[in-house]
């Protein structure tokens, strides 16, 4: 139901700024926006919940004319229309300056994931010598997870349901690559015996329960992601579940929660060569359409983008 149309240049105001969209990242949120799974948003809708660009207007003097931006969240694409055009109007408080060179097909893959994956890791508590799984660890965020995590000097066991996909983790800073056969507590207590500190869970709900056998007495799952598509729990047993062992939480996020020194520190080693982020396919606009069919077919290997040329 994606179609490409024409609509009159967003007008800038004060508060806003009016960005000339270089390329974007596809997000599942999108994806679910599209199927009829977000509450409160109304249709015809430009979708987009990020973009990377530059600056045509800042009426507020936020942002010189032609400054490399991105944006993210705020309710982009959701109660007002998003990325997924040539232009597009978003609050210049969820908009950030960016200090780097790197290819639009680069940056715009980056903003959304990034804070997603910092995000729930400090959600999480992750430092230096925390045991951290990751579960749907070859999706974007959880390679971008795992690179972060190994960084700040914790151990990484990420799973996959393809073994062929282990030099991908191992590629991305994971430590012990784990085939994920629906129960991974019992391959996990191989590695960590006692159970991990903290899980990060990308596939939603229907993994949630064995996530909670992975962790240690007092550890923490958070649910960030659903890419399983299921986000209800259905017939929980809290106290069979969660007793006095577990701690169970979600990630959702904010763009106040991007870092904006550790996202510029994070380009720059991209630049460098030391980092290289999940990237997969990229689109063009009017390809936008088969971006989505593709990411709802699971056949995404890194962050789809699509670039505006």
């Amino acid at each position: 139901v994606l179609a490409m149309t024409e609509l009159p240049l967003p007008k800038p105001m004060p508060g806003w700024v009016l960005m000339r969209v270089r390329a974007f990242g596809l997000n599942r949120a999108e994806l679910f926006t599209r199927q009829g799974d977000s509450p409160g948003v109304t249709f015809p809708r430009v979708l987009g919940i990020e973009a990377a660009g530059e600056v045509v207007a800042a009426p507020g003097g936020e942002f010189q004319v032609g400054q490399r931006v991105v944006t993210l969240m705020g309710d982009l694409g959701r109660e007002f229309d998003g990325s997924y055009a040539e232009f597009t109007l978003v609050p210049a408080a969820t908009t950030f300056p960016v200090d780097t060179n790197l290819a639009w097909s680069v940056l715009g893959a980056l903003p959304e994931m990034f804070q997603t994956a910092s995000g729930s890791l400090n959600h999480l508590g992750v430092r230096a010598g925390s045991t951290l799984l990751i579960r749907g660890g070859t999706s974007s965020v959880g390679l971008c997870a795992a690179h972060i995590a190994a960084d700040l000097g914790a151990t990484v066991l990420s799973s996959s349901r393809d073994e062929s996909r282990f030099d991908l983790l191992r590629d991305n800073g994971v430590h012990i690559p784990l085939l994920d056969a629906s129960l991974l507590s019992s391959l996990v207590r191989a590695h960590v015996p006692d159970g991990v500190d903290a899980v990060l869970e990308l596939v939603g709900a229907s993994t949630i329960p064995d996530s909670l056998t992975c962790v240690r007495t007092g550890g923490t799952v958070c649910m960030t992601g659903i890419l399983g598509g299921s986000w209800v729990l259905d017939d929980f047993d809290v106290f069979g579940r969660l007793g006095n062992r577990a701690h169970l939480t979600s990630y959702s996020g904010t763009a106040a929660d991007l870092d904006l020194s550790a996202f510029n520190r994070y380009l720059k080693e991209i630049e460098s060569g030391n980092v290289s982020p999940p990237l997969g396919r990229t689109y063009r606009l009017e390809d936008v359409a088969q971006a989505h069919r593709d990411m709802e077919a699971n056949q995404a290997q890194g962050k789809l983008v699509v670039v505006n040329d």
